[in-house]
């Protein structure tokens, strides 16, 4: 059987009304019941469906295709599961308590939760579309095992455990009281980053991307397909900066930070907690923001080195002069 040609040779179109249905199905169910419980399982079950179908639409099941799609629904399957099974035993995500009512709000998130499915699936996409896999057409399937293929399987094998288990261990640590009230999980992966489940996922992507780019560096693509798949790029660079610059660390860093503050400096504050912050102060000079690096070599690195290189940009430090000032006129108030 043919490949399905579904509105366009890169199925963009295909997937992205595929996206969009899925998604205001979701917000519709989810505003109107008012929970939070299906938000992040639509996103994450979202890849798969995006996944399946563009393989099977493809109808083109090489070896590269099969393994790329198979990393992603086991990818979207793990982390759809997980976020289902956390929000189920909390009952609710705060992250939604403040725009849960507002319809426009509300509806902004799936929005921007569209635009990252969408645009994070894109290497698979393009690789199973018929545009690149179709043989009758000019695709290109060279054979599977090129030195890219075997690179992007690692990244994706690497991140994909280290987000696992960081995932696995901080909810353990939590559900057994294992990190006392007042102090940063430091143990497991998160002794060694404070985001660890980023990094892998960051990861991964850049493993799905270079996995799927052998079509095009080790085979003969036209033009406009060579160029999709080198355009693709976007999906790992949209990880690496929504994880950095927008729903990922900052807002996690500051508000982990101002927490700690208070214990310790706030209304809140009592002898039990007076050292809560200053231990938190060295838990911060000794693990790494994001990459994994053991405390040990992390430590002693200079504030340059970290500040830069392994990405502690000063836009995540919490600043005790003008933050802690604005934090405890906000307990006044």
């Amino acid at each position: 059987m043919a490949p399905v040609q579904a509105l366009d040779r890169f199925y963009l179109a295909f997937t992205l009304l595929v996206t969009v249905g899925y998604q205001l199905l979701g917000f519709t169910i989810a505003w109107t019941l008012q929970f939070d419980k299906i938000t992040d399982f639509t996103g994450g079950s979202n890849f798969f469906l995006l996944a399946l179908l563009t393989l099977l639409c493809g109808n083109t099941f090489h070896a590269r295709n099969v393994v790329a799609s198979v990393l992603v629904m086991v990818w979207a399957v793990r982390i759809a599961g997980f976020l289902l099974f956390r929000v189920l035993k909390t009952g609710s995500d705060t992250r939604f308590d403040d725009i849960r009512s507002h319809f426009f709000k509300f509806l902004g998130f799936w929005i921007g939760q569209i635009l990252w499915i969408w645009t994070v699936s894109l290497p698979l996409t393009i690789l199973n579309s018929p545009a690149v896999s179709d043989l009758q057409i000019g695709g290109s399937n060279p054979a599977f095992g090129t030195s890219r293929d075997i690179a992007g399987i690692i990244l994706w094998t690497l991140g994909f455990a280290i987000e696992s288990i960081a995932d696995a261990q901080k909810y353990y640590y939590k559900a057994n009281k294992l990190i006392p009230k007042g102090r940063p999980t430091n143990r497991g992966l998160w002794a060694w980053s404070r985001h660890p489940p980023y990094f892998g996922e960051i990861m991964c992507w850049w493993g799905i991307w270079i996995l799927c780019l052998s079509s095009t560096t080790n085979g003969d693509l036209p033009a406009s397909s060579r160029s999709a798949q080198y355009g693709a790029i976007v999906s790992p660079i949209f990880t690496l900066v929504l994880l950095m610059f927008g729903s990922g660390i900052p807002t996690a860093e500051k508000p982990t930070s101002k927490k700690f503050f208070l214990m310790s400096e706030g209304s809140q504050g009592n002898n039990e907690h007076s050292d809560v912050w200053t231990q938190y102060k060295a838990y911060l000079s000794n693990t790494s923001i994001l990459i994994p690096i053991p405390p040990l070599l992390y430590r002693p690195l200079p504030s340059l080195v970290k500040k830069t290189l392994l990405l502690d940009f000063p836009m995540y430090q919490f600043d005790e002069a003008t933050d802690g000032a604005a934090a405890l006129r906000e307990t006044e108030r």
